[in-house]
């Protein structure tokens, strides 16, 4: 991509043209920053208000977020932010294990406020790991393999697909009989709606417009929107909001801590680093940047670095952590744009969407099994890179032993909890994830199964 390239990371296109990148970017990227946020709101039984102010919230705290990232700080010698066009979006990583949390808590009957200000000041800690990662990248490689990164991505992915499977019917709430039998979980309409968009994206994907492919997540929504519409699933004529601004307050929701979401949150915060390596490197190369030497390494802290403290900075607005969007390297490959310039645009964008509370109530509008046929492909997608990366590791004896051990016990922990049902309840809260339990897995058999020697 290195001779396309027509605005490099420090050229300031025309405007027209700016505005014109921005946009790409923004729809490449808009469902998924929102998506999380809903799709959690949902799942732990959120008021309508509150999912509102999250959805919001992932907007603008992806738009500071980008800031940050873009702009770099320095301190002495360290740098903090890539300094690249790398656009931050709410991250999935998380979804499956804040689910897990949030419903453990509204079991002890807990609020909203109460179990919101658990999560996000649980998050708010163990944002710490990743900046404490980007300090120590070259000792925590050792530890953290490829191997050890991809199990963890592919268990992320596995345990959302059945999320996704729950949305493509309807949701949780659907699963109610007493609603209206078209409404109900699984019924033929609900399946149609998320079948449609599940079809579209495999049609949009299979075009040559560069554009269509690259938003081809934003347009099949669309499409299930209009159909919902035909079929009167879809109707705005009561979105209201209470105000025309939904104003940024800091720990709206309180600050508390949750010990048994440390384990599992941390270990996340980990993986994700690694994966934020991988989207640095991959911008550097379309930005016709280093992709090693002294410069390059500096990059790779200062974006580790500002991812973590991105998602401290998301659950201090209370939302749930940012990441860096590889849907975002492949706008600047498809564009030839890799102007910061661009970058700040976007951000803009994505904090005027955030304050405006009718955006988030668009969102909530929409049906879910529309959003769940998107996002079973967004989950497919999630454990089909945790089985790529894992592709970059040598799969001897060793390692095929640390991945079905690992899997055995992340998967099986999922499916059947009870099997923890005699442990002590911290023990049983902590391991109920199959991301602690099949990442720490992972961690400890790399760390203490002997390798195997190379007799050549």
């Amino acid at each position: 991509m290195k001779n396309e390239l027509i605005y490099g990371l420090n050229d300031k296109p025309p405007f027209s043209r700016a505005i014109f990148a921005a946009l790409v970017h923004l729809l490449a990227m808009f469902v998924a920053v929102i998506t999380p946020s809903l799709i959690i709101g949902k799942a732990i039984g959120l008021s309508d208000e509150n999912i509102t102010r999250i959805v919001s919230m992932s907007l603008f705290a992806s738009g500071v977020a980008g800031f940050i990232q873009m702009m770099t700080f320095k301190i002495k010698n360290f740098q903090i932010g890539s300094g690249l066009l790398s656009i931050q979006g709410t991250s999935f990583n998380f979804v499956s294990v804040i689910i897990s949390g949030g419903l453990i808590l509204r079991n002890e009957n807990l609020s909203d406020e109460e179990i919101l200000a658990a999560i996000f000041g649980t998050l708010m800690l163990c944002s710490v790991a990743e900046m404490i990662v980007s300090m120590s990248l070259k000792y925590v490689r050792r530890v953290i393999s490829d191997l050890v990164c991809g199990i963890v991505v592919m268990l992320i992915g596995l345990t959302l697909i059945s999320v996704g499977l729950v949305s493509a019917g309807g949701g949780y709430a659907s699963m109610d009989k007493n609603i209206a039998e078209n409404l109900q979980f699984a019924s033929i309409q609900n399946l149609s709606l998320s079948g449609i968009v599940l079809l579209s994206i495999v049609i949009l994907n299979s075009l040559k417009q560069p554009f269509i492919k690259v938003s081809a997540l934003f347009f099949a929504i669309l499409i299930g929107i209009i159909y919902a519409s035909l079929i009167g699933r879809f109707d705005i004529s009561d979105v209201h909001a209470s105000s025309t601004f939904i104003y940024p307050i800091p720990l709206f929701y309180g600050l508390s801590i949750e010990s048994s979401l440390i384990l599992p949150f941390a270990i996340i915060f980990i993986v994700t680093s690694l994966e934020t390596i991988g989207d640095i490197s991959a911008t550097s190369e379309l930005s016709n940047q280093p992709t090693q030497g002294k410069d390059f390494e500096r990059r790779l802290r200062g974006g580790v670095f500002a991812n973590g403290l991105n998602s401290c900075v998301s659950g201090f607005f209370n939302t749930f952590p940012n990441s860096c969007f590889g849907q975002n390297n492949a706008v600047i490959a498809l564009s030839g744009v890799a102007s910061r310039y661009v970058g700040y645009i976007v951000c803009i964008m994505l904090i005027i969407c955030g304050v405006f509370p009718v955006v988030a109530q668009f969102a909530l509008r929409i049906p879910e099994p529309v959003l769940g046929g998107a996002i079973l492909v967004m989950f497919g997608t999630i454990a089909a890179t945790g089985i790529k990366i894992i592709s970059r590791a040598t799969l001897d004896k060793r390692a095929l032993m640390i991945l079905a051990i690992s899997l055995a016990l992340g998967l099986g922990v999922s499916t059947q909890p009870a099997i923890l049902e005699h442990f002590p309840s911290i023990f049983k809260t902590l391991f109920s994830s199959a991301i602690a339990t099949g990442g720490l897995c992972a961690i400890l058999l790399e760390l203490f199964l002997p390798k195997e020697k190379n007799n050549s």
